[in-house]
């Protein structure tokens, strides 16, 4: 292929990325109907912002029109494990400290525009971009086994392979060698990010999102003679028998006191395959997160002990300790993230 062509191609593939971008974050920014669509909808724009910094010829723009692109490109590796965050965690809220490392990545573009190249701040930025990558995939990671919402589950493996696959490409690139990537890389860079940029844009807009973005508890189900809607993937009831023996053993044998309950062992005592009593919890009772489901008896547990006369002289650690919790951090911010006081104030206010 002669360089005219690859060039056409190029810019073919570019224009095509810039415009599928630009729509994803207008449609993610104005349905932002949870946490995770503005950080959606951020990435979409340093994507497109990248599609045009890593284009030949970048480097003449007029400065005032290549810093600002130059910074939405370079701080995306920032918004992109924020964008993680927010898809994977249900309880995840923006800090201040987030917008804090977004400045200050992007503000090593900034310099870079002013000043030109330097060794030194490629090297900063290249460093910055893997390490948030790696902090990304981490998050994807942490609570693969805790998440109950099968498409959203899925999608993890996608986002930790392809985009674990493309970060180490670029960034061996990059430090491999200090000169601009030639035709044939630059077209197959963006050939790369134009699949996976295509790949999540459908999964998150192409498709019904309930499964994968939402609140923390899933919709109630539909009506028993409602219809499905054109396209809809039906799937099989889930067995009121697995709802009532799951029950039992939360309240009747209060299995969520055992130290190191997972998923899978719960599937094992209750003789189901681990997927079946996913979607038992999920679509059944409505969570989308297993540690929620298990926090929920903790707590009420917790709950009726602090409000217990009798246990007035029980230290609120060995509270926790026996509802389940392994240490007084998490089930202080569990609890207060429940009913809004801290488990002191609940007792008092209870006990008064």
């Amino acid at each position: 292929m002669d360089a005219s062509a690859l060039h056409t191609l190029d810019f073919a593939l570019r224009a095509g990325l810039v415009t599928l971008m630009l729509f994803v974050a207008a449609v993610l920014w104005r349905d932002a109907r949870s946490p995770a669509y503005k950080p959606g909808a951020l990435v979409a724009l340093g994507v497109a912002a990248y599609a045009l910094q890593s284009a030949s010829g970048f480097s003449s723009w007029p400065p005032l029109w290549r810093a600002p692109v130059a910074m939405l490109s370079t701080g995306n590796a920032v918004m992109f494990w924020l964008f993680a965050r927010s898809l994977f965690d249900d309880d995840f809220r923006w800090h201040p400290l987030h917008g804090l490392a977004w400045a200050l990545l992007a503000g090593l573009a900034l310099v870079m525009c002013v000043f030109g190249p330097r060794l030194w701040l490629g090297l900063a930025i290249t460093l910055a971009t893997l390490g948030f990558a790696l902090l990304a995939v981490a998050q994807t990671l942490a609570s693969w086994r805790a998440d109950l919402v099968e498409r959203r589950r899925r999608l993890r493996v996608f986002i930790v392979g392809a985009g674990t696959l493309y970060t180490v490409v670029q960034v061996a690139q990059r430090l491999g060698s200090a000169e601009p990537a030639g035709p044939v890389a630059a077209l197959a860079d963006m050939a790369m990010l134009s699949v996976i940029a295509g790949v999540v844009s459908w999964r998150l807009i192409g498709v019904p999102a309930d499964g994968v973005l939402g609140s923390a508890r899933v919709p109630p189900a539909p009506a028993a003679d409602a219809r499905p809607e054109p396209g809809a993937i039906s799937e099989p009831p889930v067995d009121p028998a697995l709802i009532t023996a799951l029950e039992c053993l939360m309240t009747e044998q209060r299995v969520y006191r055992e130290e190191g309950l997972t998923i899978a062992r719960l599937a094992e005592r209750l003789g189901v395959p681990e997927y079946k009593l996913r979607r038992a919890i999920n679509q059944g009772l409505g969570y989308r997160n297993f540690n929620v489901f298990l926090n929920r008896y903790r707590l009420d547990e917790a709950k009726a002990a602090l409000a217990d006369p009798a246990q007035a002289p029980v230290p609120v650690l060995t509270i926790a300790l026996d509802a389940g919790f392994q240490s007084l951090g998490p089930f202080n911010r569990a609890f207060k993230a429940a009913t809004g006081q801290t488990p002191t104030e609940f007792r008092k206010a209870a006990l008064a």
